[in-house]
């Protein structure tokens, strides 16, 4: 009887140290620990801009992580991590194509969009669209990622035709109760019919709570017959 009574309390000790070890594990994967996905080069942003201080920031580019932080490469890319969910100011008269194949930058896919100029002058008259995380977060819930680090945003994108003229290409900027740390912007973009890399330079920036990624925005009286255009390769480096 000691003797299964001894092994019973030496079973109950183990089964408690196992149990704590768990524990501390989903703790360690909660915080961003040592098992991370490799894709993810930068942390996701803390519960709120305020929290962010407590925690120490995890540079995205940098000898310890030299990939680019990318928005998109190809079509439900697992290297993606914001999305085209923003359509402003309500998506009528745009239509996006996020795996067109034809003449693309890199890869076997591009986006294409086309913003309706005669839709659109007969409504607000201008139109854009942002890259969120999570999708369609205009700040109202807790969501983006701790960009820290990062120096700049880069992107290839090219008109149709040539002359299709952008006002602004954004990172950041999102208001609401969980606003964006910081904002970038340049323009306006007069596209050409070539693929051309455009920078947002971002060296300087509070980067540490990001929900939106990338914006552009533009209007019919700059666009007053069409406008369609062609984006890849988007990445924070």
């Amino acid at each position: 009887m000691k003797k299964r009574i001894f092994l019973f309390l030496i079973f109950l000790y183990l089964g408690v140290g196992c149990s704590k070890a768990s524990s501390e594990d989903r703790l360690s994967l909660s915080k961003g620990g040592p098992v991370q996905n490799k894709s993810a080069a930068v942390a996701p942003a803390a519960d709120s801009p305020a929290q962010e201080t407590q925690q120490a920031p995890q540079a995205a580019a940098s000898p310890q992580n030299p990939q680019p932080f990318k928005i998109y490469t190809d079509k439900a890319s697992r290297d993606n991590h914001y999305v085209p969910s923003g359509f402003m100011p309500d998506g009528k008269c745009l239509a996006l194509d996020d795996a067109w194949q034809k003449d693309c930058h890199s890869g076997a896919v591009c986006i294409r969009i086309e913003y309706d100029i005669e839709c659109s002058k007969e409504g607000a008259k201008w139109a854009g669209i942002y890259w969120l995380n999570p999708a369609n977060n205009w700040g109202g819930q807790k969501g983006g990622f701790n960009l820290t680090g990062v120096q700049k945003l880069t992107f290839w994108a090219k008109g149709e035709n040539g002359d299709e003229r952008i006002e602004e290409f954004k990172v950041g900027g999102i208001m609401g109760e969980y606003p964006d740390s910081d904002t970038a912007v340049i323009g306006p973009v007069i596209l050409t019919k070539e693929w051309k890399e455009y920078t947002i330079d971002l060296r300087g920036k509070d980067l540490s709570y990001m929900s939106g990624g990338f914006a552009w925005a533009t209007n019919v009286d700059v666009n007053p017959e069409k406008c369609v255009f062609y984006l890849d390769d988007i990445q924070y480096q």
